[in-house]
């Protein structure tokens, strides 16, 4: 291929093109900024020095200066929920609806907007009549979300469970774990009002649904066990092993009780031996270690105590101890040891916390939905000695 000197020419041509547009482009950026008060660039400069109650004020006053800032509105609006002054954020995304001319696109954004303002504020029913509008639009998927949201803070579990069999058609994302446990909580209804046979099926529907529903299985236990039938109680707690070991820990007290209750609390305790050997837990031992020191008597139990806490080493391990070396304590020695194993146990209980593994929420109980972030399912089932 030959070299053709009238490129010589086009490399000049081609650096003057680019040199005007960049001109342009620079005169148009100066302009618009021009265009903006004051106020956006004061704004702008106390959000990078982390100010942000003056960087709100200054945007407010831009917003009186130029009403037509749609994209300053919605941010105002989102700042403001975020930092919990829902009033604010509620008159920014109403006054936002009120406004003529509004492309259709921004009216149902700000539809939505308004809702999760009214969610948060607790309004429930404001926030479901306005998701419930936007069904019909293009915010469906987002509008179903939070209805399912609404549906389970307000505990109607049926409307839950169909909002949640919609939503996964929509989206194609599994909610079978969550419907579960919508079932579950139907069935503790059915349970409190005597339905023993209608809080049954909602547990089977529940199974049949997510096969791995711990808490399916540990309420079948419950209420087999309510009514006498301990083996069946026995069988259903123990299929909780195979589906998550770790909540085995909510499981071995009941295990052992209906053993107790059938005259079989030896059986009990070789399969609890056989279960801490596979699951070495601290809620396994201490279940172990009472049962141990209720058949064997203290001087088995403190041998179990003192091999566990050369394993792992905790507080709520050296409580048992003490406690079993009391039973055999010489009198001279008694005292001292009641006075270890007091300070032990108060600091032991007050660390001893549940914690939710996806906002660090800690609790005395165990709970299946997170009271503080409302996530299914994040609580460790073993309790940790953290910082109390």
């Amino acid at each position: 291929m030959e070299f053709e000197f009238w490129w010589l020419l086009a490399f000049p041509l081609f650096f003057v093109l680019g040199w005007l547009a960049a001109r342009v482009d620079i005169r148009q950026v100066v302009t618009e900024s021009r265009a903006l008060p004051n106020s956006y660039f004061r704004g702008l400069n106390f959000l990078l020095n982390e100010q942000p109650d003056k960087a709100i004020e200054a945007f407010l006053e831009v917003v009186k200066l130029e009403p037509e800032t749609i994209d300053l509105h919605f941010a105002l609006g989102g700042l403001f929920r975020r930092r919990g002054e829902l009033d604010r954020a509620i008159r920014m995304h109403e006054n936002l609806l009120e406004r003529e001319g509004l492309a259709e696109e921004q009216r149902l954004r700000a539809m939505s907007e308004l809702g999760q303002d009214y969610l948060k504020a607790g309004l429930l029913d404001r926030a479901e009549q306005v998701f419930t509008r936007l069904l019909k639009t293009q915010q469906h998927g987002l509008a179903r979300t939070y209805l399912l949201e609404i549906y389970v803070q307000e505990k109607d579990w049926q409307k839950a469970i169909d909002a949640a069999h919609i939503l996964e058609k929509d989206t194609s994302k599994p909610l079978n774990a969550d419907i579960a446990h919508f079932h579950c909580e139907l069935a503790l209804l059915e349970s409190a009002r005597g339905n023993a046979e209608a809080a049954v099926a909602q547990l089977q529907q529940a199974l049949s649904i997510n096969r791995q529903s711990v808490r399916a299985n540990l309420m079948a236990g419950d209420l087999d066990a309510a009514a006498g039938r301990h083996e069946a109680a026995i069988a259903d707690w123990r299929l909780v092993e195979t589906q998550s070991a770790a909540h085995m820990a909510l499981v071995v007290d009941r295990v052992l009780g209906s053993y107790r209750l059938l005259g079989r609390l030896d059986e009990g305790v070789q399969w609890l031996r056989a279960l801490y050997a596979r699951q070495p837990s601290p809620d396994v031992f201490n279940a172990l270690y009472l049962a141990v020191a209720e058949i064997e008597g203290a001087t088995a139990a403190s041998q179990l105590a003192r091999e566990e806490l050369r394993r792992n080493p905790s507080l709520r391990t050296l409580d048992r101890l003490l406690e079993a070396e009391l039973v055999n304590a010489e009198p001279e020695m008694r005292e001292l040891l009641q006075v270890e194993k007091t300070l032990v146990a108060s600091h032991s209980q007050r660390m001893m916390r549940y914690q939710c593994g996806s906002c660090g929420f800690k609790a005395k109980q165990f709970f299946w939905r997170c009271p503080a972030c409302g996530r299914w399912d994040s609580f460790d089932p073993e309790r940790s000695e953290g910082e109390a």
